[in-house]
């Protein structure tokens, strides 16, 4: 009997062993994912990086990387299953049609997971240069972040609707921030969650004046960009600024492959937005990262796994 039970016991530990060894391979053939974000100074990377350590708890493999924004992200995720990536509505909006950045390339792979935070769209200038509206940076240098990217593509059609022919210069929201700073630059526009922590790089170093868009310039913004809504920011938003700021903004989203397995996109976006106290580990604007806001994405549809996900948290996605 004792010997019996001793078999026993060595065949339970030989199929345990077995089955260890099973799931130790199905985790080992599980594809790592890259996760494109945006360049230094720019809202996308540390939300990303945020997020990759939230899969990374979850078991999923993600490495981050930094791309030049939105385009770039959504044009990699459109030709690979094991990519995901941050992007602006309004340049997944192109992505879908084939038009702007895309003209002539419709992104028919990409598919949203889950939402992310809204982007307002914004300048800071020197205040020595008396620059405080679109109208005054006439003939001035202006940083626009990396040459074709989204806050480049919105620029240019703030400057047709204003009239003017700035001098537009492309680079990372980092070296931007500091080319401000060093006089470099006139003025520096860009477009992320508020803060906008290059606008924040820049104002805290030295005196600037921060400011969106006139109230016609908004209304032309909307016409021509239906995803935009208006958007208000109250003094004292960054350090030095002394009026409102209004001006139009849009959300973002995590986007995937069409092709990226199913089960895996329901881990990804349920790990994500089941996750206690995000802000903390993402930082502030992933308290906007929740399933009640996905109905803010009307661009992008939604990747059947993200579906299941978002609708076990209270969701429906038509």
């Amino acid at each position: 009997m004792v010997g019996m039970n001793r078999r026993r016991a060595v065949a339970l530990l030989a199929a345990s062993a077995a089955f260890t060894i099973r799931a130790t391979r199905v985790d080992a053939q599980s594809p790592r994912l890259s996760l494109m974000t945006a360049g230094k100074g720019s809202a996308f990377l540390p939300y990303g990086q945020g997020i990759a350590a939230v899969l990374t708890a979850a078991g999923i493999q993600v490495d981050v990387k930094e791309s030049k924004g939105s385009n770039e992200n959504l044009s990699a995720v459109d030709v690979s299953p094991t990519t995901i990536g941050a992007a602006f509505l309004g340049s997944a909006f192109d992505a879908l049609r084939g038009d702007g950045f895309a003209a002539g390339t419709r992104h028919e792979n990409v598919r949203a997971l889950f939402p992310m935070y809204e982007t307002a769209f914004m300048a800071a200038a020197l205040a020595s240069r008396g620059i405080s509206s679109i109208g005054a940076l006439n003939g001035r240098r202006v940083g626009c972040g990396p040459a074709n990217g989204p806050a480049e593509g919105y620029f240019r059609a703030v400057i047709e609707i204003a009239g003017v022919t700035p001098v537009i210069v492309g680079g990372a929201p980092a070296d931007q921030a500091k080319q401000l700073v060093n006089g470099e630059i006139d003025a520096f526009w860009q477009g992320a969650s508020v803060l906008i922590p290059s606008l924040v790089s820049a104002t805290n170093t030295v005196d600037c004046v921060v400011f969106g868009l006139a109230k016609d310039e908004i209304a032309e913004m909307r016409k021509r960009f239906p995803f935009m809504a208006d958007a208000a920011y109250p003094a004292g938003t960054y350090r030095g600024q002394t009026a409102k700021v209004e001006t139009v903004a849009a959300w973002n989203v995590v986007i995937a492959h069409k092709d990226l397995d199913e089960g895996l996109a329901y881990r990804i976006t349920k790990a994500v937005l089941a996750a206690k106290d995000l802000p903390t580990t993402a930082g502030a604007a992933a308290s906007s990262t929740n399933a009640a806001n996905a109905s803010k994405n009307t661009v992008v549809p939604y990747h059947p796994g993200a579906i299941r996900a978002l609708a076990e948290l209270g969701v429906k996605i038509q």
